[in-house]
């Protein structure tokens, strides 16, 4: 009662078949066939990123600031 026969299978896919037709359902099977492979190769690139090693920055501690603010801090009006 709950479980569907062979028959209700048969009925459902002709129907699909029918609303969609054979071309758009070859060509929505490319589309993901493509959106796959862009995955795929989205993460190899990822993968490439993480194994080149990122240079380090330094920052210079004893340099003077461009523009020293004066109202940090205070509440001038």
């Amino acid at each position: 009662m709950g479980s569907l026969s062979i028959w209700h299978w048969i009925v459902v896919i002709a129907v699909v078949l029918l609303l969609f037709g054979r071309g758009k359902i070859s060509d929505l099977m490319g589309d993901v066939a493509q959106g796959i492979k862009a995955f795929k190769k989205g993460m190899q690139d990822d993968d490439k990123v993480a194994d080149k090693p990122e240079s380090t920055k330094a920052i210079d501690h004893n340099a003077a600031p461009s523009a020293a603010r004066q109202d940090v801090g205070s509440k001038a009006v």
